[in-house]
């Protein structure tokens, strides 16, 4: 392998190691498999709707966790996984934060890559958003109040959920479909994911890397974004940050940054289990009042 440099000073070999995150931190697999678990007793235990057909494809489905209270407000959850591996079976765990707080939660699923294109991930999740807004007075919320929320890949989606001309899709989309979002451990530039080793899954290239990076797109909306982070990320994934964190700056819209401080780029996501957690409450309080 050449050592010359493929993206900005890094080397290919360089380049992998900044976005592998299963080397980083080699206890992913425990992770997934507590995540699983989790979730099977959510599903168990909360009431909830699963597999809710949102599209044609048999990836294109959700489930819903509704509020205990009508007409609550909704926190989508987009899993993450580098768009290729995952599903929302790994993360119904993260009602058990909302619930008892008042909001429904939906976590969705998506295709994933090799077997579709990143155009059709994102034309994926923005159908899903579409299909919550249409149906949330049927499982008891409030469609005025729609979120979005994601980890990693997940993260790189929510975000681009606010770069959505949604009334250019249909004309009985507003423009504000999602009142806000949070992106955790997100990606932001697809350029490096594209010479990195992830490509050989993703299959991005260089027009669709561009058409699907969130630092290029434009935001219609002037809504809140929360960067969330751990402190033992990357130095590539605190740059993916800073510079959307700095595109916000410039646009003059609401950002709140959240470092937690002992967790990782996986463990973020567990404090959604906790009704009272840091993360918990900062997305509630971005939400406004239940």
């Amino acid at each position: 392998m050449s050592d010359a440099n493929v993206y900005l000073a890094y080397t290919r070999a360089e380049l992998d190691a900044q976005y592998n995150n299963r080397r980083r931190y080699p206890q992913f697999l425990t992770y997934f498999e507590n995540w699983t678990k989790w979730s099977a007793v959510t599903r168990a235990t909360l009431p909830c709707q699963v597999g809710v057909a949102y599209g044609p494809s048999p990836m294109e489905t959700l489930d819903i966790f509704p509020a205990a209270t009508p007409n609550a407000p909704i926190q989508v959850f987009i899993h993450g996984g580098y768009w290729y591996s995952l599903d929302k079976s790994h993360n119904g765990f993260v009602a058990e934060g909302f619930r008892p707080n008042g909001v429904t939660t939906v976590v969705i699923n998506y295709g994933l890559a090799p077997d579709v294109r990143m155009d059709e991930i994102v034309r994926q999740n923005r159908a899903a958003i579409a299909w919550v807004y249409r149906n949330a007075q049927s499982f008891g919320a409030d469609p005025a109040r729609l979120h979005v929320s994601g980890q990693s890949a997940g993260g790189h989606l929510a975000t681009m959920m606010l770069a959505t001309d949604w009334p250019a899709l249909a004309s009985d989309l507003p423009a504000a479909v999602v009142k806000s979002a949070c992106s955790m451990s997100g990606i932001y530039d697809l350029e490096p994911i594209r010479l990195c080793y992830l490509n050989d899954k993703v299959r991005l290239d260089a027009e669709e890397a561009k058409r699907n990076s969130p630092i290029h797109q434009r935001y219609p909306v002037r809504a809140p974004l929360m960067f969330v982070s751990g402190d033992i990320e990357s130095a590539e994934y605190a740059r993916q940050a800073e510079t959307m964190e700095a595109l916000w700056h410039r646009l003059n819209y609401p950002s709140n940054i959240i470092s937690l401080k002992g967790d990782n780029h996986f463990t973020l996501v567990h404090q959604l289990r906790e009704p009272a957690s840091r993360l918990t409450q900062a997305l509630l309080a971005q939400m406004g009042p239940r």
